[in-house]
């Protein structure tokens, strides 16, 4: 299982999405930015940086 913490993205967020692979995460991370943040698309600086803080749950 594969976590990422939105946090260490966007300040002051709580949200942690989770998944088997990079790719489940990355996901499910597009889906809570479409919710939590109103981001209709990732851009790819984002994208970047939450592929890099994945981690091992």
């Amino acid at each position: 299982m594969k976590k990422f913490s939105c946090g260490d993205v966007v300040d002051g967020c709580d949200g942690v999405v989770t998944g088997e692979t990079d790719d489940d995460v990355m996901a499910a991370a597009a889906a809570h930015a479409a919710s939590a943040h109103g981001m209709s698309e990732v851009p790819d600086d984002v994208a970047r940086a939450i592929r890099a803080g994945i981690v091992e749950a």
